[in-house]
């Protein structure tokens, strides 16, 4: 898969269009949005991590993927059926309220299980221990770091190469050492790192509206 449809790109233009210093990163935004419309396709999941306000753009991703960014995501009619044979009155509710989802997980949540695993064992391998356990062949580990030198995120993406998990790697313009393993890497044109999550946002919201395109 190398090509982009048709009918995708206009959201791409639109990016470009309010953000044009992301231009130069138009082919890196491309290839991670075919990584993760595969991933999804063949059935796989999106795992993310990040720290700081990473940490919080892993969550709001997770937001926007498992149930309606723009779109309605009514789910499948044999789905709403069986729901309403179960229990005819919170059937009918639940039918006409649960959306469908592409699965996304945030490891930077799970409160009980990253603290005892950071008090117990490795502060440093958290997000590698949590995709070990969550992480499939097939799946896509998002690590967003801005400096690309994280060490709970580089250790995650020794895990991911290890279980047959591609890597896409959200980062400034250094790159650091995520730019060296991940599958597609997008540095974003700033070194400061508080205007470097404010062009990640457009990024995966980008991705978003895309996947939701896509699928729904």
């Amino acid at each position: 898969m190398n090509r982009l449809d048709a009918k995708l790109e206009k959201h791409i233009l639109f990016l470009l269009k309010r953000y044009p210093q992301l231009e130069e990163c138009k082919k890196d935004i491309i290839k991670g949005y075919l990584l993760l419309e595969k991933c999804y396709k063949d059935g796989g999941k999106l795992l993310v991590a990040g720290n700081g306000g990473s940490a919080a753009d892993s969550e709001h991703i997770v937001g926007e993927l498992m149930k309606r960014f723009k779109k309605p995501r009514h789910i499948e009619t044999a789905y709403s059926e069986k729901l309403k044979l179960i229990d005819p009155e919170r059937g009918k509710k639940l039918s006409e309220n649960l959306e469908r989802s592409l699965t996304a997980i945030s490891l930077v949540t799970h409160e009980a299980l990253t603290t005892a695993y950071i008090n117990d064992v490795d502060g440093s391998g958290v997000f590698a221990q949590l995709l070990y356990g969550f992480g499939r062949m097939g799946d896509v580990f998002l690590g967003i770091s801005t400096s690309g030198n994280s060490e709970n995120i580089i250790n995650a993406t020794v895990v991911a190469r290890a279980s047959g998990i591609k890597i896409v790697g959200l980062t400034g313009a250094n790159g650091g050492e995520l730019a060296n393993v991940a599958d597609v890497v997008i540095r974003v044109p700033e070194i400061e790192t508080y205007m470097i999550q404010e062009l990640h946002l457009p990024i995966y919201h980008c991705w978003c509206l895309m996947l939701e395109d896509k699928f729904y």
